[in-house]
């Protein structure tokens, strides 16, 4: 095994070698099943050298040799939470939102629909999703429960404070903008609040994926798993797809990333749409 520091990189403030890289790919991938490609090592050193910092870590090894003989040190999470790519934006992959208001629209008399945003990052696709759900019924109190969920914890805070730079919402139409969200004033004129409204249709909830057990209770008529399997291996991702399953409604649809395809081997669904999924033996159960 080479254990010389990893060539062909930059200078850096610390060491970080071939087995240091090795160690993180395997401990994030058994604590978050994420698959690190081998290109990634500039973006990991990036992100934990901070961690070391904040720690008083002078070596990765020690840093890391820490998190493995501490299973529950809170370290962890930030572990979890530095490494963990949170790229989104509002009404992404345009064409899931609107496939979802026809399916909202086939409600049946005094049900309530349920979602699940299982990739929550900062907010988002929640509030993307709490939107459609206005629109879609006309009313600020649609039939419509929304429970977002991410493994990384301080991007949920960042969602729960509904706060946004109006930089990220450029691509609002005024009429939208007036809508949903409340402009802030004088020092906070470059910032936008979510509606009330719309944060009370969604719930919060920190969940990481790889748990072996879920505390939801379903069945859920939609969730969305957008841009997140593209991190794990197959298999990791067979078991995430026979999770989601038995939480989903019989005529419930699952939607996933724009690169996403799950056309291989077994599994329990079928393509229905671009990039939406629905159950293949849903006559069946």
């Amino acid at each position: 095994m080479n254990l010389d520091p990893v060539i062909d990189q930059p200078m850096r403030e610390y060491d970080f070698t071939n087995q240091d890289f090795a160690c993180v790919k395997r401990l994030i991938y058994q604590r978050a099943g994420i698959a690190l490609a081998p290109s990634r090592s500039n973006m990991v050193y990036t992100r934990l050298v901070r961690r070391l910092r904040e720690m008083g870590y002078s070596q990765f090894k020690d840093y890391l040799t820490m998190l493995e003989e501490n299973s529950d040190s809170v370290e962890w999470e930030n572990f979890i939470n530095a490494l963990t790519t949170n790229l989104t934006s509002f009404f992404r992959e345009a064409h899931h939102f609107e496939m979802l208001a026809e399916h909202l629209k086939r409600r049946k008399p005094g049900q309530t629909i349920k979602i699940w945003c299982s990739a929550s990052s900062t907010g988002e696709e929640p509030y993307s999703l709490a939107m459609t759900a206005v629109e879609a019924f006309d009313t600020y109190t649609p039939p419509v429960r929304i429970l977002a969920t991410d493994i990384d914890t301080n991007v949920l805070a960042t969602a729960q404070t509904g706060i946004y730079s109006m930089n990220q919402l450029e691509n609002f139409s005024d009429a939208r903008l007036k809508r949903f969200f409340l402009k802030g004033k004088g020092s906070n004129a470059a910032f936008a609040r979510i509606r009330p409204e719309l944060r009370n249709l969604v719930a919060f909830k920190q969940l990481n994926l790889l748990d072996r057990s879920w505390p939801l209770k379903g069945p859920f008529d939609a969730i969305f798993c957008r841009n997140v399997m593209i991190y794990f291996d197959k298999p990791t991702q067979h078991q995430l797809l026979d999770k989601f399953a038995p939480l989903l409604a019989t005529d419930g649809l699952l939607f996933v990333g724009h690169s996403e395809s799950f056309q291989y081997g077994e599994n329990p669904f079928k393509l229905l749409g671009k990039t939406v999924y629905e159950l293949i033996n849903k006559h069946s159960r």
